[in-house]
């Protein structure tokens, strides 16, 4: 290959380069990325004076061969005349002396650039062999959790040490809609952090013992600038929505999406969603936002009454209206929930039931209209002024006794309050601090029982910034009254975890 042609993409390879900031100072073109692509003149260059020959013959060059959109006045750099000659040179198959002589003149800059392109073809050489898809990119988080959790009923918990892993893959193929396939494992035992029951459950645990499997997947894409659409078969609602209900990042998951309540919390199965986000012209501005979506448990199971897609089973259909911006928002959601009794033993309902704090064991089955109530607000500058999230959600259940063991929950309520100061202290780093309670019963079919729950459960944290990569996050927990079972047993809950978490 001749040498103009080795050339020709030199400008765009530097460009590529111009993150290297040695490389950029030894060749003296730190702004070579931006100006080097398209000559538009030669006005702005240094150490070739309009009295040197070469700077007259280069002049000559580009006026005759089109490669410089405007007369030269002024000097420019060796590399930068090198670079012109290339650009003005690259097609050329045969040159004249003049030409010939510049080439001369500039060839150990012709050199260095033809080295840096070699260089750099190589390296991209490398990457695109180790790649396994140019439409789909790669990210995941590894945690690691320490810690213990203590019950005044005597059941002292020993100190453990478990991890989680994630990975993401994001796939798209038009550049605007997305492939989300989430792979996840951990070892997080349920007595512990993940323990649903007292509240302690982490928002990193994962109870796969080991065993890598799809955690989520689906796929969305736009309709307009207006309206995203989703399905998937491995979904959940919370997670089709304009935009998520809680800007609070919780160490417990039932500080989570503004307090785990009726309304949000579900499960993951087969489901389907639509959002429609009003356009503004200035995007900090205030937009309202509608979203509905579907999903159905036991999707993939035709063979349960309580299996299948858009029949009579366990389901639940959540639409949120909301208004509001960057910095603030304000919420409603509703959501109705069916329940398919004949197949509970083997789907349950969808009652939020997993962090339910129970009265006295009543049961919760039932079909349920749930609402929830969510705000948010962001200070202008971080620092003392926290971010605050508030959540209120409340439910009404078609509880009916007749062939259960137990009472029958007909309401239940929920409420949280979120803090976090980011940037507290060094930049970067977080404290954030969470009240509220649980998920419980406030009137049930049993009049005869006061059903309310005295549950009061809080959380604080630090999150110290090691690097862009590595998060340490101290923290603590506790709660009162957090269950009340069939024997009418209420423990009050204490804990503490170290968590690292590893991003790439």
């Amino acid at each position: 290959m001749k040498l103009f042609q080795q050339l020709l993409v030199a400008p765009a390879a530097l460009g590529l380069m111009a993150p290297l900031a040695a490389s950029a100072a030894e060749l003296n073109i730190s702004d070579y990325s931006d100006s080097i692509g398209e000559v538009e003149s030669i006005s702005q260059f240094s150490d070739v004076y309009p009295t040197d020959w070469a700077y007259q013959a280069l002049t000559s060059l580009a006026e005759r061969h089109g490669c410089a959109t405007a007369s030269p006045s002024g000097s420019m750099t060796r590399y930068e005349a090198a670079a012109l000659l290339n650009k003005c040179l690259g097609n050329v198959a045969q040159v004249n002396d003049e030409e010939r002589r510049l080439l001369n003149e500039f060839g150990p800059e012709l050199a260095v650039i033809k080295g840096r392109l070699d260089g750099l073809e190589a390296r991209i050489g490398e990457f695109e062999a180790g790649q396994f898809s140019s439409t789909t990119k790669l990210s995941g988080k590894v945690a690691f959790q320490m810690g213990a959790v203590d019950r005044d009923t005597g059941t002292d918990k020993a100190t453990t040490f478990t991890y989680m892993k994630q990975l993401n893959l994001n796939t798209s193929f038009t550049g605007r809609d997305l492939l989300y396939t989430r792979i996840k494992t951990g070892n997080t035992p349920t007595s512990t952090f993940a323990s649903k029951t007292y509240g302690a459950y982490l928002s990193s645990a994962n109870t796969n013992g080991g065993t890598l499997k799809v955690d989520k997947l689906w796929y969305q894409f736009p309709v307009g600038d207006d309206f995203t659409v989703w399905v998937g078969p491995r979904i959940e609602n919370y997670y089709m929505l304009a935009s998520a209900p809680s800007i609070y990042k919780p160490v417990l998951k039932q500080f989570a999406l503004g307090g785990n309540g009726a309304t949000y919390g579900a499960s993951t199965d087969g489901g389907f969603g639509v959002a429609w986000t009003q356009q503004v012209d200035d995007r900090s501005q205030p937009r309202f936002a509608v979203s509905s979506n579907y999903v159905s448990k036991g999707a993939a199971d035709p063979s349960n009454e309580g299996g299948g897609v858009l029949t009579d089973v366990d389901s639940n259909w959540l639409t949120k209206l909301e208004y509001g911006s960057p910095r603030w928002q304000v919420s409603f959601a509703l959501a109705q929930k069916n329940c398919n009794d004949k197949a509970a033993a083997t789907y349950g309902c969808f009652d939020g039931g997993s962090y339910f704090a129970t009265q006295k064991g009543k049961e919760r089955r039932g079909n349920s209209t749930n609402y929830a109530l969510r705000a948010y607000w962001k200070p202008d500058e971080t620092g003392f002024i926290p971010e605050v999230q508030a959540g209120y959600d409340w439910s009404s259940v078609d509880a009916d006794k007749s062939g259960r063991a137990l009472d029958s929950t007909e309401a239940t309520a929920s409420w949280m309050m979120g803090f976090t100061w980011k940037d507290l202290f060094i930049d970067g780093n977080a404290l954030g601090i969470a009240i509220g309670q649980r998920q419980h019963a406030t009137d049930t079919e049993d009049s005869a029982d006061d059903p309310a729950v005295g549950n009061f459960v809080w959380e604080a944290y630090y999150d110290f910034k090691v690097s862009d990569n590595i998060t340490v996050t101290p923290a603590i927990f506790g709660g009162s009254d957090t269950y009340n079972g069939a024997s009418n047993d209420s423990d009050d809950i204490s804990g503490a975890i170290l968590q690292t978490t590893f991003k790439f």
